[in-house]
């Protein structure tokens, strides 16, 4: 189903869309797609999110309906296929399904062990190896670790995937992960440190990384993102926030604009999805995400009205939107 939205002539489409595994402790994934003079953006902040920071988010969904994205200096991008905090059988399944030779594979998850962790990796690099050589695994712990915790744990996980490409999050705050930083050789990635920060640039200032990840929703758009990483001069790798086709294409116009992409981006996260708004959804061949033209990404009608969200959840984000627009 589909609302007015608060701005003249946009409409707001609400969707529900069906995960293959659960992630995040969901197993549906909720999203708004903002619909303005024939172009279309994603506004998909987490339920729980405050109307604070669902802002960015809303920036970013109008950026795109706007057609505002720069000119790619890429027509591709290469991916990771994201593992979630599954068994090691359905891990296995994900990467050999995933096409991808990058994984990035959730760890530290709540109600679940390092051995846990340990046997999803030694999976993953297993399905990779299956694949062929030079796969590459990087760990998520979304901040869960303490600084002791994280130090242990990078360790026994670096040897489980046999050399891990990066480790990303593994403390909450800046400072522990710049304590972090200095006492692992495994190079650190900040994630949250970035997006939910006042200032994200106390991760450049405390050296607390070797890379930066970007979602550009969270972060208010593909212009925003670009001058987030040339004023953090880090290595980046941008992300998604599990979005619907037309979210994802978002990241895609960051990462084909960024000046360098030395990293496999987390982008393929349509793979996660039982059902997408587009025929043809963004998904990887080979590893790579092709960059789309300008406004060429417009939602399927019949795919909108076949996982359009209940009546009560479109009015829900009907008001979240009036609460948005009233900050």
């Amino acid at each position: 189903m589909s609302a007015a939205g608060s701005a003249a002539g946009e409409r707001l489409h609400v969707v529900s869309l069906p995960l293959r595994t659960r992630f995040r402790g969901i197993t549906v994934r909720e999203v708004a797609l903002v619909e303005h003079d024939g172009g279309w953006g994603e506004w998909s902040p987490f339920v729980e999110y405050d109307a604070a920071t669902s802002a960015p988010w809303l920036a970013c969904a109008r950026e795109a309906a706007a057609g505002a994205w720069p000119a790619p200096v890429r027509d591709a991008v290469p991916v990771n296929v994201t593992v979630p905090a599954c068994d090691p059988a359905r891990a296995t399944q994900i990467v050999a399904a995933g096409g991808c030779s990058t994984a990035k594979v959730k760890v530290a998850e709540r109600g679940q062990t390092l051995a846990d962790d340990l046997a999803r990796v030694e999976a993953v690099r297993a399905a990779l190896d299956a694949l062929g050589p030079c796969g590459r695994v990087r760990v998520d712990a979304n901040g869960a670790w303490d600084v002791d915790e994280a130090v242990r744990a990078i360790a026994l996980l670096d040897r489980a995937a046999g050399g891990l490409e990066y480790v990303e999050q593994p403390v909450a705050s800046v400072e522990d992960l710049a304590r972090v930083r200095r006492r692992v050789d495994v190079p650190v990635a900040a994630d949250e440190s970035i997006r939910r920060a006042a200032d994200p640039y106390r991760v450049r200032d405390l050296e607390a990384a070797d890379v930066a990840v970007l979602k550009v929703q969270p972060l208010g758009g593909v212009a925003a993102c670009l001058r987030i990483a040339e004023d953090i001069g880090l290595p980046v790798v941008v992300s998604s926030a599990v979005e619907s086709s037309v979210g994802i294409a978002a990241g895609v116009a960051l990462a084909a604009a960024l000046p360098e992409l030395p990293y496999a981006c987390g982008l393929a996260t349509v793979q996660m999805l039982a059902a997408d708004v587009l025929v043809d959804p963004m998904l990887p061949v080979d590893g790579l995400l092709r960059v789309p033209a300008s406004g060429s990404l417009v939602p399927d009608r019949s795919l909108l009205a076949r996982n359009a969200a209940a009546p009560d959840r479109v009015a829900w984000w009907a008001e979240r939107l009036a609460a948005v627009e009233d900050l």
